[in-house]
């Protein structure tokens, strides 16, 4: 059966789960100067119980005073703010790059196991998108994918018809047939991190050399954390790269 343009997929979203809340200590105020978010303040205020300098002796804003953690590569003051996303719109193969990343990240993925992909989404390689005869061949070759997962699904279910327990024959059934699905079948995961792990990963997954469909998502990412917490992605600048996509690049590497 031909896919249905809503089954094909040619961009990610990304939407904001969770962000930090910074409640400070009566006993141990800060002299705060300039506008700033929950996060960006707990970790000023991490980065200044270091050094017990509450009273901002430098008189900085917080955007300053991360500018020069970021400078001095003090990183560590970073960690203490989560930011959770739900990313959807994504191929599973960009998920096997994406929880590459290990540290300061937890992710929670769909399940193919559990959840029936005969209505799956497709998410089409940017490298293929504008050519049609590489779209119509690519859309043929993940239709006639799903069509097998679905008859699979439906002989498997059959074939175990002895089990009892439906939800176990169902997952039975699924999770043999899910094989022959392709990577670019649609997935969403739910990714937390810290700002500083966010850094780590935009920094590799943004950059030129990162794969198309993970460096767009990154790019996409960057956005959304740059409108959250401006003072720990300032750093990064969007850019029309010589491949005429967008690419990121950074000021303070690995803080």
């Amino acid at each position: 059966m031909p896919l249905s343009d809503r089954a094909i997929l040619r961009e990610p979203t990304v939407t904001v789960l969770a962000r930090p809340q910074f409640s400070e200590p009566g006993h141990l105020p800060v002299q705060w100067i300039g506008e700033a978010t929950d996060g960006e303040r707990l970790a000023e205020y991490a980065g200044r119980l270091c050094y017990m300098s509450q009273r901002n002796p430098a008189g900085r804003d917080t955007r300053e005073y991360l500018e020069n953690i970021k400078k001095q590569g003090h990183g560590s003051v970073l960690e203490h703010a989560n930011y959770s996303l739900l990313l959807e719109g994504i191929s599973r193969s960009l998920t096997h790059e994406l929880v590459r990343h290990r540290a300061g990240f937890a992710y929670s993925q769909l399940s193919q196991r559990y959840v029936d992909e005969s209505d799956a989404q497709f998410v089409m390689p940017p490298a293929i998108i504008g050519d049609v005869p590489l779209e119509d061949a690519w859309t043929a070759q993940v239709g006639a994918a799903l069509d097998s997962y679905v008859g699979l699904v439906e002989q498997l279910m059959s074939r175990y018809a002895w089990v009892d327990d439906k939800v176990h024959r169902r997952k039975m059934a699924r999770e043999a047939a899910r094989g022959v699905l392709p990577n670019s079948t649609e997935t969403k995961i739910v990714v937390t991190g810290n700002a500083r792990a966010w850094r780590t990963m935009l920094e590799l997954r943004s950059s030129e050399a990162a794969e198309l469909e993970i460096r767009r998502l990154a790019v996409l990412a960057l956005r959304v954390l740059q409108q959250e917490a401006p003072a720990f992605f300032s750093d990064f600048e969007i850019y029309l790269a010589s491949d005429r996509r967008e690419a990121a690049r950074i000021t303070y590497h690995k803080v």
